[in-house]
């Protein structure tokens, strides 16, 4: 099976890391299907927020992976609560009627507060020490990026476009699940990936 997952996202460094997540929850799932993943639209918060903005973003990209797919949208939720936003834009998302399943996931407060919640499986990589331990709330920290440069040794800062990325392929899936709206991301995740699979499948399609 080929899977074909469009994404919209925020920041410079997801553009790498969301593909690298989606292929590390599809490659436990079903080792045995393609997955592509077109290089994600990068839209800026403020743009993809204004009246019309996410809903000409997912009429792009439906247009861009065509019929047979799926659209993933993230983003931080910065100050805003995700239980509140998320179904807001998920709903305008879900008004263009592409036909495609679609998931809209934010990130309280940012991506990289997943991160803190496995900071365990992140020990000794990317330059953090090897006694880090995730902080008691992790998404109530306002500054994850700053959290994680000052456990880096030495004169190491933490850099979104090389560090995001290559710790989206290494940290721990299940102990980032600590984390309520990375626990939404897998089960989002998780979902297109079923909705995919059965639409693919012949007998599902004729039962």
């Amino acid at each position: 099976m080929t899977i074909q997952i469009g994404c919209i996202v925020e920041g410079h460094g997801e553009v790498e890391a969301v593909p690298l997540l989606i292929r590390r929850v599809a490659a436990n799932l079903y080792p045995e299907s393609a997955v592509i993943i077109p290089r994600p639209i990068r839209i800026s918060r403020d743009k993809l927020l204004q009246a019309g903005g996410l809903e000409q973003w997912v009429e792009i990209i439906s247009v861009r992976i065509g019929a047979q797919g799926a659209i993933f949208v993230i983003l931080d939720s910065d100050d805003d609560c995700p239980a509140e936003l998320g179904p807001d834009l998920f709903h305008r998302a879900s008004q263009v009627h592409t036909g495609l399943p679609i998931a809209v996931v934010l990130a309280k407060c940012e991506f990289e507060a997943w991160f803190l919640a496995a900071a365990e499986s992140l020990r000794g990589q990317r330059g953090l020490g090897d006694d880090i331990h995730p902080p008691n709330d992790p998404e109530a920290i306002r500054g994850a990026k700053e959290w994680l440069s000052h456990r880096m040794e030495g004169s190491r800062s933490y850099s979104e476009t090389h560090d995001q990325p290559a710790l989206a392929a290494l940290f721990d899936i299940e102990q980032a699940r600590q984390a309520d709206s990375f626990d939404k991301c897998y089960r989002d995740i998780v979902r297109l990936l079923e909705e995919l699979q059965k639409a693919s499948d012949p007998i599902s399609k004729q039962a």
